[in-house]
């Protein structure tokens, strides 16, 4: 536990700050509905209802704020260059920007869901109150007309007692878009399970647009001003400490309370989200600009188990290893982009990704050039884009895993190194050929050819970390992974067994790759 605290304790402060500003928002709003003066009136109808849901909504403009900017990859990867220097735990809470963007959503469908409650019990005791009939405040006060002269007097946005709550939610502005937004909400977290995310991506991805429409309804819900409070003008003439109990007699006598007037609350949402999405549309105008770039196909190379390479060219483009790329294919699909792991190293002069068939989009991209080899289909490239194994240069040793397809991320980085080694000096290369003599006499492996022996089936990891640990007594050993979820949790227990309680002594350091 102390290793993992070690490694992770930027992450773990981030997380704690989000939540609890998630706590103070909450508690700040829900005390200020429910005690202050202004929205007295207010609670004669509606109750804790009110606070319940004003609190909620304001962590829901909160989290609404802060879930585009773990997808904003150009803002990533300008941060990870920023920090490429810095320690391992400064680095940690960017490559978890996924898993924070998940959790970012489930907290938005928590402070969804409180007020969609709250308000269905609000817009209940709205029509209640409007049907009393029996001369209470919460009568009265539902029944202060929408006048011409008196355009803020009213309360209670159902202004007939034959008008149901129903009716009142879908023909309201605040009504119709709370709808909106939250069936919008409900199938963008539905179509985003594991399941469907792998087994159909274009039902994921276009279902996971509709976060526009989302927004739209969100910066427009607070414009109908359903949630009304005492204007201070009011307040003077009629405070309801004074005057709520002799609410029969307002307006009779000179020396008697004034009806209080009121004022819708003024939309707030759109201040909590305009910066994100300025933010977003710049992401998006990038993205336009650079698919416009021209990108030359300079190879295409069908491997079996239906995987294609593309070797590309486009001008400006500068990589590093373990990075990627978001790819576009107009006759395929004009606006989807996909993204794939960079197989080629910074030293080669073209770019490369490996597809697999993994989808309808990607068994159509290969079928299209199966049938198309000249002149080759039209493709768009945005990135590209770091990842965790960017600093993979920067471990004194680096254990490099990868299952299936998750080999693609380390064929950069295998690459790269082979490239340096070539560039090195002549000294480097006096002692590699010195080792090659010394073991000149010994079996290379049957397979591959390499000196390096095949193991068959799965490594005995804590063999493999143990032996680590002995030859690399004072390092930092960085552990990176491409592959599934299981392989990931049995690696993390790893590194945190055989990480030294000594910071002087070796220190596993665990880095995972998802999209």
């Amino acid at each position: 536990m102390g290793n993992w605290l070690a490694s992770h304790w930027l992450s773990v402060l981030f997380l704690v700050s989000w939540l609890g500003l998630n706590m103070f928002l909450f508690v700040y709003a829900f005390l200020n509905y429910e005690q202050s003066d202004k929205y007295y009136y207010t609670r004669q109808i509606l109750g804790t209802a009110l606070a319940f849901a004003r609190a909620s909504a304001f962590c829901l403009n909160f989290n609404s704020m802060m879930i585009l900017i773990p997808v904003c990859c150009n803002l990533l990867s300008f941060l990870r260059g920023t920090c490429s220097f810095c320690n391992h735990s400064l680095r940690k809470p960017l490559d978890h920007n996924l898993l924070f963007h998940k959790l970012v959503a489930y907290m938005i469908c928590i402070f969804t869901a409180i007020p969609v409650i709250a308000h269905l019990f609000n817009f209940e005791r709205y029509s209640r109150s409007q049907q009393a009939m029996d001369g209470s405040l919460a009568f009265v006060l539902s029944n202060l007309s929408r006048h011409e002269k008196e355009k803020d007097s009213w309360l209670n946005p159902i202004q007939s007692p034959n008008t149901t709550a129903m009716h009142a939610t879908f023909t309201s502005v605040a009504g119709l878009t709370g709808v909106i937004a939250t069936t919008a909400l409900v199938l963008m977290v539905t179509s985003a399970m594991e399941f469907i995310r792998r087994n159909y991506f274009e039902l994921f991805w276009y279902t996971h647009h509709l976060f526009i429409v989302y927004i739209i309804c969100l910066g427009i819900h607070g414009l109908g001003g359903i949630v009304r409070r005492q204007t201070e003008e009011s307040m003077g003439e009629s405070h309801p400490h004074n005057c709520s109990k002799s609410f029969l007699e307002w307006d009779k006598y000179e020396w008697s309370c004034r009806r209080p007037h009121f004022v819708g609350h003024p939309p707030e949402s759109w201040k909590w989200i305009l910066a994100p999405i300025i933010l977003y549309i710049f992401e998006r105008t990038l993205r336009f600009y650079r698919s416009q770039q021209k990108v030359v196909i300079t190879k295409a190379v069908m491997h079996p188990s239906k995987v294609l390479e593309l070797q590309m060219c486009k001008r400006g483009f500068s990589m590093e290893v373990g990075q990627y790329i978001f790819v576009n294919c107009p006759s395929v699909s004009f606006l989807e982009w996909h993204p794939f792991t960079l197989t080629s190293a910074p030293e080669e002069e073209f770019f490369s990704i490996h597809i697999r068939a993994a989808g309808d989009w990607t068994e159509n991209l290969i079928r299209t050039f199966e049938q198309r080899p000249s002149p080759m289909p039209r493709i768009a490239v945005d990135g590209p884009f770091g990842t965790v194994s960017e600093h993979v240069f920067q471990y004194e040793v680096a254990v490099l895993i990868g299952a299936g397809i998750g080999v693609t991320p380390f064929a950069s980085i295998l690459k790269s190194i082979w490239y340096k080694f070539q560039r090195a000096d002549h000294k480097l290369k006096t002692q590699k050929a010195g080792h090659a003599a010394l073991n000149f006499d010994k079996a290379t492996d049957v397979l591959t050819g390499l000196k390096q022996k095949t193991s068959f089936g799965r490594p005995m990891w804590d063999n493999e970390f143990s032996r680590i640990a002995a030859a690399h007594p004072k390092s930092v050993v960085g552990v990176f992974l491409c592959g599934p979820r299981t392989l990931a949790r049995s690696l993390r227990k790893c590194c945190q067994r055989y990480s030294s309680l000594d910071p002087r002594k070796v220190q596993f350091y665990f880095n995972k790759e998802t999209f």
